[in-house]
């Protein structure tokens, strides 16, 4: 009988081991489902965030594209439209029309994603479509975005309440520049109070025109061949180019390896009608 208790003993404890390891189990992959539902896309938390890859992809069509038959092109902005709601719950995609401002390409995407896969399986489904068989890449960017690194309420607190209380009050934007910058090494070997100083002398001059031209910025070194995508959208393009001559005018600029080359214009349209305007 000694036996027996010993043996049931035994079976007890591992019957009761597996449970408690499959409890564990259980409860861990509950506690990741709402962590995952919570990176469900929202497009006003996303442009907003830290840690979102940001991919921007260039593409000029081909002659063969205005071969295709009219009718066809014209569904291939139903096509894309179909391919976006798809990924509507992982990637935020944007679309813009360049064609006509500029010789490097026709059209581009801005693509807003927590998983950079996720932005990659989208490109790489988006080039199976009608227009992307017919269509070369002219250019790919890739950042991330992160909170501010020198203007903080702790480093600069004025600058950084001016941030903070400039708010966009011009019409809704109807044109985006996206500018790359890579900076040079002896940038990046100032000391931080140094950088800082910089940077303060950058952001004081671009206060004043927040309340006509929005920006953000994406963090490329190591991702890309960059340090920096600077992404604006606005409606005054005479404000926007004085902001741009004010930024040339400071000591910060001496430290830019590339500005631009290429700066990419485009306007500011749902994707369906991006590529309507493509296929007239």
């Amino acid at each position: 009988m000694r036996r027996l208790s010993i043996r049931h003993l035994h079976i007890t404890l591992v019957a009761g081991t597996i449970a408690a390891i499959m409890t564990m189990q259980t409860a861990a992959v509950a506690a990741q489902q709402p962590a995952a539902e919570a990176m469900v896309i929202e497009r006003s938390k996303i442009l907003t965030q830290p840690g979102v890859f940001g991919v921007f992809t260039m593409f000029k069509l081909r002659p063969e594209w205005n071969k295709i038959p009219a009718t066809e092109r014209m569904d291939s902005a139903a096509e894309v439209a179909k391919l976006i709601e798809k990924h509507k719950d992982n990637v935020l995609v944007d679309l813009y029309l360049t064609r006509g401002l500029e010789t490097n390409s026709d059209f581009f995407f801005r693509l807003n994603a927590y998983d950079l896969a996720k932005a990659q399986t989208f490109m790489r489904e988006f080039r199976a479509t009608t227009i992307g068989k017919n269509a070369d890449v002219s250019d790919t960017l890739v950042g991330v975005t992160k909170p501010l690194n020198y203007i903080t309420k702790n480093n600069s607190p004025d600058l950084n309440a001016g941030l903070s209380s400039a708010t966009y009050t011009g019409d809704a934007p109807r044109y985006v520049i996206v500018i790359p910058i890579k900076k040079s090494a002896e940038w990046w070997n100032l000391s931080f109070e140094q950088r800082l100083k910089e940077m303060e002398t950058h952001t004081l001059p671009t206060l004043a025109y927040l309340v006509n031209v929005k920006r953000k910025l994406y963090h490329a070194t190591g991702l890309d061949d960059i340090d920096f995508i600077t992404y604006f959208e606005t409606n005054d393009l005479i404000a926007f180019n004085n902001l741009l001559i004010s930024l040339a005018s400071i000591p910060e600029n001496k430290y830019h390896v590339r500005w631009g080359n290429p700066t990419t214009l485009g306007t500011i349209l749902n994707p369906e009608n991006v590529i309507k305007a493509l296929s007239e």
